[in-house]
């Protein structure tokens, strides 16, 4: 028997990151007042960290999406995996040119392309889709307040009968250059 309402014990356990790190900027700040050169400078630097934390924690936060799209996305050693019902497929990080964030019947698409043209469709709300938050994280030139706040957007929905949007999607990242450069 639980005296914390399943709602309430939901929205913690989902705010769980953000609140350990203002927990971490909280006892930063506590130390900094306590006095001492030590425990001041050692204080300030724990808070910016918590600070810091906090707001990664809420980015990232942000960058799940509630719903229950079809398929599983699982990213190992800088490769992107989509397994769904109908389509699939598999891209390598180096290999990503372009992120794009569509909408298509009424559901957002992670539309991610290749040097090659070759193209991965991701739901927003697949099963493990916020673990792309990380993987996106380490392209280089990416902005990741530009691509949490591509998400809060509202995003005019596209015609049902339209299989694919070339104009209407939403560019949230290319990669410069001629591609990746092994030395």
């Amino acid at each position: 028997m639980s005296f914390i309402r399943p709602e309430l014990a939901a929205a913690a356990h989902r705010w769980r990151g953000v609140l350990a790190a203002l927990v971490v900027a909280a006892l930063g700040s506590w130390m900094a007042l306590q006095g001492g050169y030590l425990s001041a400078s050692l204080g300030l630097v724990l808070g910016a960290l918590g600070l810091g934390l906090a707001l990664m924690s809420w980015r990232r936060l942000r960058f799940q999406q509630d719903g229950d799209a079809p398929g599983i996305v699982r990213v190992t050693e800088a490769q992107i995996a989509y397994m769904g019902s109908r389509v699939g497929g598999f891209i390598a990080l180096p290999d990503l040119s372009e992120i794009r964030l569509l909408t298509l019947r009424g559901r957002r698409i992670w539309k991610l392309k290749q040097a090659d043209g070759q193209l991965l469709h991701i739901p927003v709300e697949a099963l493990g889709a916020e673990a792309l938050f990380d993987a996106f994280a380490i392209l280089p030139g990416i902005d990741m307040g530009t691509l949490v706040a591509a998400l809060g957007a509202d995003a005019p929905p596209s015609d049902s009968r339209v299989i694919a949007l070339d104009g209407a999607d939403r560019l949230i990242w290319a990669r410069k250059g001629e591609g990746v450069v092994v030395r």
